[in-house]
């Protein structure tokens, strides 16, 4: 092969039978369709049974939310008897008693009160109310205080003084102002204040039982691994059923974006035992009620969703592949008729006529066939006389070589040099006319090895040498790697002509021809160089007119024009290869000739 060829690009369906590659496209769309249903139909139900499951978690956390705000509540409520019993207001009231034994009557009073209150609710450790005037009473009649602890620098009493009547809960605690006891609670502190509510008298303590708290958190259900925790506004955890693994390091809880989430919202965290839902309520007194389920618990039926659309899509595959291979079967049948027709072409037969159906693309396709096959004969018939003609023409160029009027010039050559007794010259010129003519004539192939062709013209040179003597000189400057590929037969002949009748025949002094050949970038170069009297632009163009005539031996006007040459190499080498010339008045022309590299 002469000329490159692009690659097939690789076939979408590398299938042997269309039927087979509609088939496997009908399957592929049918199984790339059911898949995405089949996904999305269950991402959506997951979706539902999630969302369903949080609001289930929020209602929850909610009423939880509403049972520890309740028993909060109940605790303000007893600060608010404190703070409007006579009593308690003139116990810690910046006066004098008349004597110590009213004092302890006042005492008894409020100590009764208050055991009256712990009697029915057993979720208070202890209630206690500390005076500004350094007045103490408790729920018991007798009370030591812890020595080493002094009320005022307890974090309860502080924040007390600071929300300046308001409650305030603490975070869960030591509690070690009464000596020798060391309680788990939670503080409920408030400011008692004088009836005009200006000066402040005292702080009135509530210590609540932390069991309660955890006892109504503990009986939260969600599901074997959820679970209830509480922190309070600073981040502490006032809460957990695994407390002290937290404490420890051991375990991890999300309290940062537990406390960056508004109340009432609910987010989703993944993790290696899996999906976790974490709704959040707010209190006001600025705890977060935060209920933590996972998802695998509260979607039970999960599996069930996934295992009805698997077996769903899995009856529709079936049924869709087996429409897909009856329609694939219905729409190929055309196309296999006309295969079979195109198969009885192959082998010669152009009487075939395919039939056609319904003038869809498939029965224009046949209808295409049909006139292709008819303009395939017709052109067969008509490619064979151009053939003949070929012939012809090829026949007329090989015999316009033998010149009638370039044999009667060298014959008559010859004869004066026998006649001069120059018998070695009648021997050279005489064999150089013989394999002159024998190459001309010879029934070879168009392509001949190039250092046939080169022996070829240096026969020609020979016998053009010795009739121009004083005129005409050449030199060969041949590569010999490029004797062993092929070129067009008679190639550089019509170029030598024209350089020795155009160009040194007509020079006052002796004229030079060389030629050269060489490889160039995987092709072969050929140069007929001569140092003539060269030409202008006008004669250059009628060169290179198909039906200009260059002069011959003998001024006969027959000759090969250079354009049929080129249209010769362009024909046997493709577009990329032929030939260039170039001329320059007075100083000579150089013809450059390019053949592909040919094994």
């Amino acid at each position: 092969m002469f000329f490159g060829h692009r690659r097939p690009l690789l076939p979408l369906f590398p299938l042997k039978s269309i039927q087979s590659s509609i088939s496997f496209a009908f399957s592929c769309l049918i199984l790339v369709t059911i898949a995405v249903t089949s996904f999305t139909s269950y991402r959506l139900s997951v979706d539902a049974v999630e969302q369903n499951a949080t609001g289930y978690v929020e209602e929850i956390i909610k009423q939880v939310n509403s049972n520890i705000q309740s028993y909060v509540d109940n605790m303000e409520n007893i600060s608010l008897l404190a703070m409007t019993n006579k009593d308690v207001k003139y116990y810690i009231a910046d006066n004098s008693f008349i004597s110590a034994e009213e004092r302890r009557v006042y005492e008894k009073r409020i100590s009764d009160l208050f055991q009256a209150i712990l009697y029915t609710r057993q979720d208070i450790a202890s209630i206690m109310v500390f005076g500004y005037n350094d007045r103490f009473v408790s729920d018991r009649r007798i009370t030591s205080l812890n020595p080493n602890v002094r009320p005022e620098d307890t974090p309860w009493f502080k924040a007390a003084k600071e929300a300046k009547g308001r409650s305030v809960i603490s975070a869960p605690h030591v509690q070690n102002i009464i000596k020798n006891e060391y309680r788990w609670v939670v503080s409920l502190s408030r400011e008692l204040r004088s009836t005009d509510g200006i000066m402040p008298e005292g702080v009135f303590l509530v210590d609540l039982n932390m069991s309660v708290i955890n006892d109504m958190a503990r009986q939260i259900n969600l599901g074997n691994k959820g679970y209830v925790f509480i922190v309070d506004d600073e981040g502490n955890i006032v809460y957990h059923p695994q407390q002290q693994l937290i404490y420890s390091g051991l375990r991890t809880e999300m309290i940062d974006e537990v406390n960056a989430a508004a109340s009432g919202t609910s987010f989703a965290v993944g993790g290696q035992d899996g999906k976790r839902i974490y709704s959040v309520q707010d209190t006001s007194f600025g705890w977060k009620i935060v209920g933590v389920a996972y998802t695998d618990e509260l979607m039970a039926n999960k599996g069930a969703i996934r295992k009805s659309i698997f077996y769903y899509a899995l009856f529709g595959l079936v049924v869709a592949l087996v429409l897909s291979v009856l329609l694939s079967h219905q729409l190929s049948r055309p196309i296999k008729n006309l295969q079979k027709d195109m198969k009885l072409v192959e082998k010669g037969n152009f009487d075939i006529k395919t039939p056609i159906g319904q003038m869809n693309e498939i029965g224009q396709l046949g209808r295409t066939f049909n006139m292709m096959v008819g303009q395939i004969k017709n052109l067969m018939q008509d490619a064979i006389l151009t053939q003949e003609q070929k012939r012809k023409s090829e026949l007329q160029l090989l015999q316009s070589q033998i010149n009638p009027h370039f044999l009667y010039n060298t014959l008559d050559s010859i004869i004066w040099m026998a006649e001069q007794k120059k018998h070695e010259e009648v021997v050279l010129m005489t064999s150089a006319l013989a394999k002159l003519f024998r190459a001309s004539i010879s029934k070879e192939k168009e392509i001949v090895p190039i250092r046939v062709e080169i022996e070829h013209i240096k026969n020609y040179l020979i016998i053009q040498q010795m009739r121009y003597n004083s005129q005409l000189d050449y030199k060969l400057d041949i590569s010999p790697s490029i004797l062993p590929y092929r070129s067009l037969k008679i190639l550089l002949q019509p170029f030598v002509e024209n350089a020795i009748y155009h160009g040194i025949r007509n020079k006052p002094e002796k004229g030079l021809i060389t030629i050269r050949g060489f490889e160039q970038g995987g092709d072969i170069v050929f140069e007929v160089e001569d140092d003539g009297l060269g030409m202008s632009e006008e004669r250059l163009a009628a060169l290179w007119s198909a039906g200009e005539s260059e002069a011959s031996p003998g001024g006969s006007g027959r000759g090969i024009g250079i354009s049929n040459v080129n249209e010769r190499i362009k024909l046997f080498f493709g577009e990329a290869y032929g030939v260039a010339i170039r001329s320059e008045l007075e100083v000579g022309t150089t013809v450059t000739i390019t053949i592909p590299r040919i094994e």
